[in-house]
């Protein structure tokens, strides 16, 4: 590469720190680099945009060609990447993200026969995806045998038996053949129809074809207990109700491409980049609209890479009267609260429980945004409407105990916090965080220390690793008064959270304690540093910290009438 170029490009990414960029974005250099800041923020409409004014100055530049398609294909624009994505197949370039498009814009011609003549090797997107394309491209050819032989070809492949299995049984729903389809999803214990949602809803879907009503409704029950959300007791009332529950998971070949793309990124969500799974994920919304379990994976993957404002969008896009409509706006909510609008958050969530009042996820969702809001009150009658709707034998009630426990506590309303603590407890007496949070308010309180010290040791057993534990049981032994055995406890809590305010400040008290006073000042001073001006509620309180510079613990503890501390020593 030319000097001349790489000194242009420093220039550029120096002026693109400075300025912005709108300012550099005008030259090929500046282009770029605003595209490559815009895709590390997963801005991508500004990365289409920018990515394209830059191949406009450098028509053949590969790198360019890739990085637009990718983010016209994140955005779901399938259109727009297409142009690109077919010069990047005229030159024989290969490239994953353009052969996705590629094979994708086939599917949505119906063009079969092109998506059978590609050639595997140029155009590769991977074994999975490619056989399995070829597989429902002879379905849409009406070559069902073919099509048969070509899933039981993949299925000989290691790792991918699994995945042809299903989109076998699958395709022979999709032509009528509900006993074959049946055959395979029963097989090995319905271990297939019971490996996803969407599996298990598509052998509920055929049974009930089969005129198996009975054995739908427990296979339905078997796959998800009897906690349904709203979409799956749609599904179960329809059932109950005889009537016959047409298949729609993949009625055309088409619909099955959309699932071969849907299944890899399911599968890899979790496991691989977000914006690798996006992929996938948009191509399978985009070649079937009605494929909201899709539409929802794009939009939760926008989440997590912290687009919100795309991720909002992507949700509204499940029409109100979807069964999954619920699931969308859950997700609407989530991504409104992690956008710091918790207000519009709060008003969906409140029109879901008026729109699904059975609704336990609902209560659930809502409890928790009101109580990171600090809106205890109204926390504490969303999780109580939640425990009521929940059956005795649901495993997360314990959660819903304990968080509206924490709501009692902060309400002040101690005998009904302690009651809800200890009724997580009788649900899951070794949970880490109901043990800590139980343990220390008891120590906050002076109250049945012994019994304190005993859950916070079993909360420091399940959770070696956790500062907020261990500073539990440095400060439970401090309040006992064993100050020495404190130390080494408080010392090792600041090492996990070395930046949290009350571990410092509490590890200062205890310095104080064993004499080692001008340490203690240190950790006061660090812990004063800490502390958010803007939490009018911190624990740790700036001006008992700063008293305690001013005239040492002792005094401060006298003017609060608190035991002194050599007092406390001697009731060992």
């Amino acid at each position: 590469m030319p000097v001349s170029y790489l000194r242009s490009l420093t220039c550029a990414a120096a002026l693109l720190l400075t300025t912005g960029p709108m300012a550099v974005a005008d030259g090929l250099a500046g282009a770029y680099l605003a595209g490559r800041a815009a895709t590390y923020d997963s801005d991508f409409a500004a990365g289409a945009k920018y990515y394209t004014r830059a191949l406009v100055r450098d028509p053949q530049n590969v790198t360019l060609m890739e990085n637009l398609v990718y983010a016209q294909l994140a955005l779901g624009d399938v259109e727009s990447a297409l142009p690109v994505a077919k010069r990047m197949w005229e030159a024989g370039v290969r490239s994953q993200v353009a052969n996705i498009v590629m094979a994708g814009n086939l599917a949505l011609q119906d063009d079969f026969d092109g998506l059978l003549a590609r050639d595997s090797a140029q155009y590769e997107i991977s074994p999975l995806v490619d056989g399995l394309l070829d597989a429902w491209a002879y379905m849409g050819k009406g070559a069902v045998s073919q099509a048969l032989e070509q899933f039981d070809t993949v299925a000989e492949q290691d790792g991918l038996k699994f995945f042809a299995t299903y989109h076998k049984a699958l395709a022979l729903a999709s032509v009528g053949d509900y006993e074959g389809a049946e055959e395979l999803f029963a097989a090995n214990e319905g271990q297939l129809g019971r490996s996803s949602r969407r599996a298990a809803i598509a052998r509920v879907q055929v049974l009930s074809q089969l005129g198996r009503t009975e054995q739908a409704l427990e296979v339905l029950v078997d796959s998800f207990g009897e906690g349904f959300d709203p979409a799956l007791t749609d599904l179960a009332d329809k059932l109950a109700m005889g009537e016959t529950v047409g298949f729609t998971i993949t009625p055309t070949p088409r619909d099955g491409m959309a699932e071969v793309f849907f299944s890899l990124g399911q599968a890899l969500s979790g496991e691989a980049a977000s914006d690798y799974v996006l992929m996938y994920a948009r191509m399978a919304a985009k070649l079937s609209p009605a494929h909201v379990d899709a539409v929802l994976l794009s939009a939760g993957l926008l989440d997590q890479m912290g687009r919100y404002e795309l991720s909002i969008t992507t949700y509204k896009q499940v029409p109100r009267d979807h069964p999954d409509f619920h699931a969308a706006e859950l997700g609407r909510a989530e991504a409104l609260r992690r956008s710091a609008n918790p207000q519009a958050a709060a008003e969906v969530l409140e029109q879901l429980a008026r729109d699904f009042p059975q609704h336990v996820a609902v209560y659930i969702d809502l409890g928790d945004l009101l109580r990171q809001q600090e809106n205890y009150s109204d926390a504490a009658k969303a999780y109580s409407r939640a425990l009521e709707l929940s059956p005795e034998e649901a495993t997360n009630r314990w959660f819903l105990f304990y968080a509206r426990g924490i709501c009692n506590e902060r309400l002040k309303n101690w005998d009904a916090a302690e009651a809800d603590f200890r009724a997580a407890l009788e649900i899951d007496p070794e949970q880490p965080q109901v043990l800590n949070y139980l343990g220390y308010s008891l120590v906050e309180r002076q109250e049945k220390l012994d019994e304190a010290l005993s859950m916070i040791e079993r909360a420091v057993e399940a959770r070696p690793e956790s500062g907020y534990i261990i500073d539990s049981l440095g400060w439970v032994l401090y309040r006992m008064g064993r100050y020495e055995d404190a130390v080494s406890h408080m010392e090792r809590a600041v090492e996990l959270m070395p930046v949290d305010p009350v571990v410092n400040d509490h590890l200062g008290d205890v310095y104080w304690a064993v004499g080692r006073k001008l340490e203690a000042e240190f950790q006061w001073r660090r812990a004063l540093s800490f502390v958010d001006p803007e939490d009018t509620d911190a624990e740790a309180k700036p001006d008992r910290i700063r008293r305690k510079l001013d005239v040492g613990l002792d005094v401060v503890l006298a003017e609060e009438g608190a035991k002194p501390l050599q007092v406390a020593n001697d009731d060992r």
